[in-house]
């Protein structure tokens, strides 16, 4: 008996510890991701107060401040941008396994950059910019094969570029401006990159022509002995002479190294010095007219209520769309410039990125990449043999990449961006269908002591929030509202509002009446060929009508609104996994409870959407 009793003791601590550690608990009842968070805490001068909620007693630490978590409970995002904060960063963030995005820029942290980075696996994005950071960049980094936003600029680290780092293939971006980088410049693989302002940094790869490019000083007492030393003196000077002869010759080299390379440079997007971000590209006019044909009507690639698309083609090849603005008059010379250079500052995988621009006395003129998918307006609207329709995994997909875009806007870009626009038009579609959302650059920065008021109202009836259309007054909830209404879309594959009632503000009733009377397949496109999941799409109508509720504090942030698409999705903490390209129908029939064309002929709700092209 007593053997018996033991038995089950032992079975039992054993569960209890395969428990523990499946946990974010240890076996001593400890939380890792507190544990950890409060290391970087006790490394940090806290001068604001900022991470006083930051409790050791806590046992989640999901509802501080600055910090994100995934619906299991593991710290996903530590958002701490302009917070004020000095101090030195901890090797303890090593510890926060699950960590996807790290934002630190724009405060006063020093001390070197911990190696312990290197051990963040699921990292994406890291931003330690504005900053003091000393030393060189640890090679560690090169093993975050996930991550696709690198920015170290603004900083006073220095050393060579490690290869790992440049190495690193699946980087959309690396800023490592303005440090005191010195040595030979290795192949950076990321798509874009800079590195301007390394004034030690020889931009070729060669350590023989790189020999003659000045070293940092080291400042040491021995430097000061040899400079007083009347004999060493003479030696230096003669030497110096020289030196300065070679040197001549080897810049002479360099020179023509530099011209030669810079012609092959424009055949890579991703070393064209073009494309350089914080240098954007100012083309002239006569370059832009020359790319599009002058403004051929058959390079139209659609219409807005900013301006005219028109697809066309640079000296090296590249495919860009140049968009044309209506109004040239749209602010003066420098502030038009200033705000194209900070929008070009918001780099997110899900933004369209801005190449450059065309400034003169009457003509604005943005050069953007071209979609090759085009809009998922198009996709959803003007399907054909070319265009084949989206499938339902497509759509969501669409609907995460689109969501993820208006997230960084509003939550983690500096300063905080409103679209003021979100619908399908305005969501484009790269050669994977990955969502990109468009146009948010002619979105007024959001600036907090502004009151956001404006005299006119720009955007689309059908997609603008009622408190925006009478008042004038928008907030991050216009967006959501737009984002409820390009969910419907996806569902529908129409404008998803009654043709009786063209207020914007109104969500048709039917669709509330057919969610409530569990009824959604007459809501469906019916391109879908009844291929979706009826699960997803009574979640996602339900977090549509969330979304585009009459009053703005009713609406979820887009952060919430992430989060339950993650969920629905199940891309909950792993986005690299979803399957874009897959369909729910492939490997079975579809069965359809009620005819399929009867049920649609039901659904007939649509209206056309019409510009309204105030000032912002």
């Amino acid at each position: 008996m007593g053997r018996g009793k033991l038995v089950l003791w032992l079975l039992f601590f054993w569960v209890a510890v395969v428990l523990a550690s499946d946990s974010l608990l240890s076996p001593k009842g400890v939380n890792f991701e507190v544990a950890a968070l409060m290391a970087v805490k006790r490394e940090m001068r806290d001068e604001y107060q900022v991470l006083n909620g930051w409790d050791i007693n806590s046992v989640d630490p999901c509802t501080w401040n600055m910090v994100g978590c995934s619906s299991e409970g593991f710290v996903i995002s530590l958002e701490m941008a302009s917070s004020g904060l000095a101090g030195t960063l901890s090797p303890g963030v090593g510890n926060l396994s699950h960590l996807q995005t790290m934002l630190l820029q724009n405060n006063e942290l020093s001390g070197p950059v911990p190696e312990e980075i290197g051990k963040l696996t699921e990292l994406r994005t890291l931003d330690l910019s504005g900053n003091q950071f000393i030393g060189e960049i640890p090679s560690t980094l090169g093993y975050l094969t996930r991550l696709s936003y690198l920015r170290l600029s603004k900083n006073k680290l220095s050393g060579q570029i490690p290869r790992p780092v440049a190495n690193l293939t699946g980087l959309s971006f690396l800023d490592l401006s303005f440090n005191n980088f010195s040595g030979s410049t290795p192949r950076i693989l990321a798509k874009g990159y800079s590195i301007s302002g390394n004034s030690f940094l020889c931009t070729s790869s060669s350590a023989q022509i790189c020999m003659g490019v000045p070293k940092p000083v080291n400042d040491t007492s021995s430097y000061s002995k040899i400079s007083t030393s009347h004999h060493r003196w003479v030696v230096s000077a003669v030497i110096g002479l020289i030196c300065a002869f070679v040197v001549s010759v080897v810049l002479l080299i360099c020179w023509v190294h530099w011209y030669r390379s810079r012609l092959l440079f424009t055949s890579y997007v991703q070393q064209d010095y073009e494309f350089d971000i914080g240098h954007l590209k100012r083309f002239s006019f006569r370059e832009l007219q020359r790319a599009t044909g002058n403004f051929n009507s058959k390079n139209v690639l659609g219409h807005g209520g900013f301006g005219v698309v028109y697809k066309g083609y640079l000296p090296n090849r590249t495919v860009v769309a140049v968009k044309r603005l209506k109004d040239p008059n749209l602010s003066g010379e420098v502030q038009f410039q200033t705000e194209v250079e900070m929008i070009s500052l918001a780099l997110h995988r899900n933004l369209l990125r801005l190449y450059g621009f065309c400034l003169t006395s009457d003509e604005r003129l943005l050069v953007y990449p071209y979609m090759s998918n085009g809009s998922v307006a198009d996709r959803l609207r003007d399907t054909g043999r070319e265009k084949p329709s989206l499938d339902w995994n497509k759509r969501m997909h669409i609907a995460l990449g689109a969501a993820r875009g208006l997230v960084y806007l509003h939550e983690q870009c500096n300063p905080k961006i409103i679209h003021r626009d979100v619908k399908a038009a305005n969501i484009l579609l790269d050669e994977s269908f990955e969502a990109v959302v468009g146009d948010f650059g002619l979105a007024k920065l959001l600036d907090l002591r502004d009151s956001h008021v404006t005299t006119a109202v720009r955007g689309t009836v059908g997609h603008i929030a009622p408190e925006y259309l009478s008042t004038g007054q928008s907030s991050e909830k216009t967006d959501v509202f737009g984002f409820g209404i390009l969910l419907l879309e996806l569902v529908t594959g129409q404008k998803a509002l009654d043709p009786g009632n063209a207020c914007a503000h109104n969500i048709s009733p039917k669709v509330r009446t057919l969610h409530e009377e569990k009824r959604l397949e007459v809501l469906v496109d019916r391109d879908l060929k009844g291929c979706y999941i009826s699960d997803e799409v009574e979640k996602v109508v339900e977090l549509a009508l969330q979304c585009s509720q009459s009053h703005p504090n009713l609406r979820p942030k887009m952060s919430e609104v992430l989060k339950v698409l993650e969920v629905i999705t199940g891309e909950a903490g792993h986005p690299e996994e979803s399957q874009v390209g897959t369909n729910p129908c492939e490997g079975r029939t579809c069965s359809f409870t009620r005819n399929y064309i009867d049920v649609h002929e039901e659904s007939s709700f649509t209206i056309e959407a019409m510009e309204l092209s105030g000032p912002r």
